[in-house]
């Protein structure tokens, strides 16, 4: 039978829905709530289906996004998400068809880029992303980090930490959130529904168990940081509590509120390790320790994965700490971004346009799309020879360009 590639209608989404499970290894199992609840939130005419003899095969998504750019401006992503092949139809090339069929759309939509959370590395390479933020995951042995138990977990800088419910972080969270994305590139939007399910609040159909929540107040009582943390329960046979305690979510604005907010979680009772969740990897956790040492690197990992498709807008909407000029040979093997760019850079501002100058660097399209968020080194890339420097020195150069003092952080997955 012929393999069909379309948009899926209402009628076939609970037939996606179960090949979406099916891809991820869930029970392939769909109840009229489920496809109630996801209809709600999907749009149709992006929920693209490969179809054979009337099932769907293959599933792929997208959805509109912001992503935080460099200097606290913002690009409108394509997201990619929910993308399965049914074991039966492996390498048949049915991703690639519904990748090239998204990505011209979203192209046409004048969207900036294309961003995913890549449950496997070798894939996205071949279609133009790359991988352009990363994060870090830390367990904290509280017994040997050299904390002073004596001291508590209040700060010491005329603020307040209060324990609050999920209402209030409903309430503030957005806010903070949009502040921190001004802080950090790399930082994907969320939705009031993300919100609603985030907190608890809103209609959800897999178990919850309710965190606990805090939140940080400087001595003007402007709130600029909260955590969600959830606590196991385990005594040893000692009768001694051996506690974890997990961080789902901590965003803070300012330096005090992330300093208070981890000597919180450090001293709270009971606990004897605490877990960080998702961090940027050149957060400060390990350094507010005494002994750096007890916090253990559990994970670090690639995180956000990008594609360029409008290199004038990317280039253009990001900030630059240096004064420099570089032609940029960008190789696309779909035809959507390549081409000749001359970029004129400085603090001021950024011009970037098609230009017949001669190159300075000539790269794909997928190293392009690490390196605009500032968090890869353009030398490291020519040394691996996935750039080529047309032009002694010019890596080095590039690296002034476009590396950035604070590493983009992407705290969500979707």
């Amino acid at each position: 039978m012929s393999v069909e590639l379309r948009a899926v209608t209402e009628s076939e989404f609970p037939d996606w829905l179960r090949a979406l499970r099916t891809g991820f290894l869930n029970e392939p199992v769909v109840s009229d709530a489920l496809v109630a609840d996801r209809l709600a939130h999907v749009d149709l005419d992006r929920t693209l289906g490969a179809v054979e003899g009337g099932r769907v095969v293959a599933t792929f998504r997208s959805f509109r996004q912001e992503l935080s750019t460099v200097g606290g401006g913002s690009l409108v992503a394509d997201a990619v998400t929910q993308v399965t092949v049914a074991p039966t139809h492996r390498r048949r090339g049915l991703l690639s068809r519904l990748m090239a069929r998204d990505l011209a759309a979203a192209r046409e939509r004048g969207d900036a880029v294309a961003t995913l959370i890549a449950a496997e590395y070798p894939i996205y390479g071949r279609f133009g992303f790359g991988p352009a933020s990363w994060t870090t995951e830390w367990s904290v042995d509280l017994r040997r980090a050299g904390l002073d138990p004596r001291r508590g977990g209040g700060p010491e800088d005329g603020g307040r930490i209060d324990l609050t419910d999920a209402a209030e972080i409903r309430l503030i969270g957005p806010g903070l959130h949009r502040r921190f994305a001004g802080l950090r590139a790399g930082v994907t939007d969320r939705s009031p529904r993300a919100w609603d399910v985030g907190t608890g609040l809103g209609h959800r159909l897999e178990p919850w168990t309710e965190p606990y929540y805090a939140v940080y107040r400087s001595a003007s009582g402007e709130a600029e940081g909260y955590v969600a943390y959830r606590c196991d329960d385990r005594w040893s046979d000692g009768k001694q509590p051996e506690n974890t305690l997990t961080v789902a979510d901590l965003m803070a604005v300012t330096p005090a509120a992330e300093h208070a907010l981890w000597r919180f979680v450090c001293s709270v009772d009971w606990v004897t390790a605490v877990r960080s969740g998702h961090r940027p990897p050149d957060g400060p956790l390990p350094l507010l320790l005494p002994d750096p040492r007890a916090a253990r690197t559990v994970s670090h990992t690639d995180m956000l994965w990008l594609r360029v498709l409008d290199v004038v807008r990317v280039l253009e909407e990001r900030t630059y700490p240096v004064e420099d000029g570089l032609v940029l040979d960008v190789r696309d093997g779909d035809g959507l971004a390549g081409g000749r760019y001359r970029l004129d850079a400085s603090p001021k501002g950024a011009e970037c346009a098609p230009t017949t100058a001669s190159p300075d660097l000539v790269l794909d399209v997928a190293e392009l799309s690490r390196l605009v968020l500032g968090d890869e080194s353009v030398v490291r890339l020519a040394m691996l020879g996935r750039i080529e420097e047309a032009v002694p020195g010019a890596a080095a150069r590039a690296d002034l360009l476009f590396r950035t003092p604070l590493r983009p952080f992407s705290p969500d997955i979707f």
